[in-house]
C-alpha cells in the first residue's frame, strides 16, 4: 500500500524558512517521483516542484523557483521540500504525491503552512 506521511508544516513570518518532509513507504522512489503542490484557499492545486529520478533533475514552478528546493533521500524514501524567504502568500494546504513524470497519482493528507506578516 503506497502511502505518503507528511510533516513540518506550521506558522512561520515572513522573510522565514520551513522545511517540509514526505516519508513515502509501500514503494520506492524507482517507482514513483515524489512532488509537491499546494492549494491556497480559492484556488487551485498548484504543482512546485518534483524530482524525476530518471534523470535526478528538480523542476520548479516559476512562482517558488529560487525560494524553494527540493530534494530527496533515497535511504530513507524521504523527500524534503526546503522553503526560503517565504512570502504570505504562500499560505496554503501543501501535499507531497508520488507522481509519474509529476502527474500526481498519491497523496499524502496534505499539512498546513501559515506565513503571516
Amino acid at each position: 500500500e503506497v502511502q505518503l506521511v507528511e510533516s513540518g508544516g506550521g506558522s512561520v513570518q515572513a522573510g522565514g524558512s520551513l522545511r517540509l518532509s514526505c516519508a513515502a513507504s509501500g514503494f520506492t522512489f524507482h517507482d514513483y517521483d515524489i512532488g509537491w503542490f499546494r492549494q491556497a484557499p480559492g484556488k487551485a492545486r498548484e504543482g512546485l516542484g518534483c524530482v524525476i529520478n530518471s534523470d535526478d533533475y528538480s523542476h520548479y514552478a516559476d512562482s517558488v523557483k529560487g525560494r524553494f528546493t527540493v530534494h530527496s533521500d533515497k535511504a530513507t524514501n524521504t523527500v524534503y521540500l526546503q522553503m526560503n524567504s517565504l512570502k504570505p502568500e504562500d499560505t496554503a494546504v501543501y501535499y507531497c504525491a508520488a507522481t509519474a513524470n509529476c502527474a500526481p497519482r498519491y497523496w499524502g493528507q496534505g499539512m498546513q503552512v501559515t506565513v503571516s506578516v
